[in-house]
């Protein structure tokens, strides 16, 4: 993969994650203004403005209820429901015409075409999923031996776009006893060429909060919200 490649994927990943997850983000953090809502659990409320602010002032319990939905559940169900998306979109050039293959690649560690189905993250497929990518393969595999073409168990691979070796579930490391998995850095590596392409992927998505102003925001939602329970 030449510099103007990987430069190409980065700008489209940052494209990607303003259009698709941070404007998600922004739209569902600006709706938290109302209680309306939250449901709010009147015995911990308190409770944990307290725990977490120091006092219960109307400020306080609006920080306690915003700060989990737009640091936790919001974005990181966002991110959950675009990012197989994001995988096609920002890969589509290397989109693959074989069935139940996404992507081929030539891997830049062995020189081997690989025939590659994509996954989002490292616990995101279930029992029934091991047995579907693993018939794929195989289905892969006798169309090859048909065609006389030159492939090896190895050539089939899961690329999973981010996390470690250590944080696959149990379904992954089923699939990996067979057919090869890789994740986060060493996938982006064999893919790219570049050891630091995966840190920079994840550093272009994270210079999109520089953009948003979402400082501001949060606390015009926050004063919002405080309003409401203040009266």
């Amino acid at each position: 993969m030449t510099e103007a490649e990987r430069g190409q994927i980065l700008e489209k990943a940052k494209d990607f994650f303003r259009e698709s997850i941070a404007e998600r983000h922004k739209a569902n953090t600006e709706k938290l203004a109302s209680l309306d809502e939250f449901n709010v659990n009147p015995f911990l409320h308190k409770y944990l403005a307290r725990f977490a602010f120091g006092d219960s002032s109307p400020e306080n319990m609006a920080k306690a209820l915003i700060y989990p939905r737009v640091l936790g559940t919001s974005i990181t169900t966002t991110f959950g429901t675009q990012l197989q998306y994001f995988c096609n979109e920002l890969l589509a050039s290397y989109a693959s015409t074989t069935p139940g293959i996404d992507i081929e690649f030539v891997d830049t560690v062995d020189g081997r075409r690989k025939y590659c189905q994509i996954k989002s993250g490292p616990n995101t497929i279930n029992h029934d999923d091991v047995t579907t990518i693993k018939n794929h393969f195989r289905d892969l595999a006798r169309l090859a031996r048909t065609n006389h073409s030159p492939l090896v168990v190895t050539d089939c691979v899961v690329g999973v776009f981010y996390g470690t070796k250590e944080s696959l579930s149990q379904q992954y490391k089923k699939i990996d006893e067979e057919y090869p998995v890789y994740v986060g850095k060493e996938f982006w590596y064999r893919l790219t060429g570049d050891t630091d392409f995966y840190e920079d992927l994840i550093n272009v998505c994270a210079e999109v909060a520089d953009e948003m102003n979402s400082s501001d925001l949060l606390d015009r939602v926050i004063q919002n919200l405080a309003d409401e329970l203040g009266r």
